[in-house]
């Protein structure tokens, strides 16, 4: 079953911006939908966004639409969250999961492969 890994968090000022990273391994990426959730203290998992395997589309919360842009390195087994102009309501902990296809923010319910998450903290 395909393991995955966060990285990229950290601590940035309002309008910065970060690079998350989603590193896979005992798998293929490019065979699955991969989405991104985020979880702030004392709140639900909440989808930001998702990558569909086969058609290469992209779907984005209306909190992020604009601001964040979802990629994939299919050479390295990657897929990325590009965050720019980041706001203080953008702190919480980042995690990737594996799905069979997204047409929209499926549920996280809908989601497996869990990484451990990557902290983002936006704050002057």
């Amino acid at each position: 079953q395909v393991q995955l890994v966060e990285s990229g968090g950290g601590l940035v000022q309002p309008g910065g911006s970060l690079r998350l990273s989603c590193a896979a391994s005992g798998g293929t990426l490019n065979y699955y939908a991969i989405g991104w959730f985020r979880q702030a203290p004392g709140k639900e998992r909440e989808g930001v966004s998702c990558t569909s395997s086969s058609d290469g589309r992209t779907y984005y919360a209306d909190s992020v639409k604009g601001r964040f842009t979802i990629s994939r390195d299919n050479a390295k087994n990657t897929v990325y969250l590009q965050m720019n102009k980041l706001k203080p309501e953008d702190t919480a902990v980042y995690y990737c999961g594996t799905t069979s296809i997204c047409l929209g923010l499926p549920p996280s319910t809908d989601f497996g492969s869990w990484g451990q998450g990557t902290q983002v903290t936006v704050s002057s």
